[in-house]
């Protein structure tokens, strides 16, 4: 620890809030001020583990603000938020072993199945109880995959570590990413920070405290897709995104209070929209509910 007193800073150390007179060597050479500071070498070591995750994020944005600073891949797009893309790695391989929907090796991420689908009947196939069966399995592995991912999560991580995170446990469990080259996705799941509504794109941002963080999973096993999201707080969130997390998770309550035989979809959308709007939030209406088998 550097034994220079520091003035008008008070302990990082949860709990303690005593005036700082150490600050961490660490964070000194990489430049942070916000979270640098103890009052003591006991503080300091009781809350290093936690600490040193700020070194790596510094080190992290470090390297990767000299990728992004040119990084621009829609020219004259207007953005409505604080939000920018970064790159993104290349896309990863799945072993030819585990079976895969058809659009994973079509050139364009085509599925020939669905489109057939779309054009020949508008009629939602009624599955057997042995599909029924099939169908839960798959989604008991979507849920593994998920929590997987939710284990992982931490300021400083990026959404791209997260989906590498997917993909092998994916592989682990021989499913099948739904999302990857669907129509050419390139990522095998969707995280969606802050403002993005859906089907974010991983990249290299790292998250930040603060951020609100999406992440949709999809996985495809024995012929049928699962598909189910959540939404996680990233360190300190604002009470204004902590209460728009919770309305979306207040409409899914009443939606699933209404499944069953002989409900109309409709009936669920009203149910849901009148929650958000009696909450102060609206539904996004460019964007609706999909089938997945």
């Amino acid at each position: 620890m550097a034994a220079a007193v520091v003035e008008e800073h008070l302990c990082v150390t949860p709990n303690c809030g005593g005036k700082s007179k150490l600050r961490c060597p660490n964070c000194v050479k990489l430049g942070i001020l916000d979270g640098s500071y103890f009052c003591s070498q006991d503080c300091f070591k009781s809350y290093w583990q936690e600490h040193k995750r700020i070194h790596v994020q510094a080190k992290t944005s470090t390297s990767t603000n000299e990728l992004v600073e040119n990084y621009n891949p829609w020219p004259g797009f207007h953005f409505t938020g604080k939000l920018r893309p970064y790159p993104q790695t290349s896309r990863r391989l799945v072993p030819p072993n585990i079976p895969r929907p058809d659009y994973a090796d079509d050139p364009k991420g085509r599925s020939k199945s669905e489109e057939g689908e779309k054009s020949s009947s508008s009629t939602i196939r009624i599955l057997t109880e042995d599909e029924q069966d099939l169908l839960r399995d798959t989604c008991k592995l979507g849920r593994i995959v998920l929590d997987e991912a939710a284990r992982s999560l931490r300021i400083g991580m990026t959404t791209e570590e997260i989906d590498r995170i997917v993909h092998e446990c994916c592989v682990d469990n021989e499913c099948y990413p739904s999302p990857l080259n669907y129509y050419e996705f390139p990522k095998s799941c969707c995280t969606s920070v802050n403002e993005v509504i859906c089907h974010g794109i991983p990249d290299l941002r790292p998250l930040q405290d603060g951020d609100i963080l999406n992440i949709d999973i999809s996985v495809y096993k024995q012929g049928f897709h699962s598909d189910l999201n959540e939404t996680f707080l990233i360190g300190n969130v604002d009470q204004k995104s902590r209460d728009l997390v919770r309305t979306s998770y207040g409409c899914l309550e009443k939606a699933m209070e209404m499944i069953r035989p002989g409900t109309k979809y409709r009936d669920i959308g009203n149910e849901i929209q009148k929650h958000a709007t009696a909450n102060g939030c609206s539904v996004v209406r460019s964007y609706c509910g999909h089938g997945i088998h």
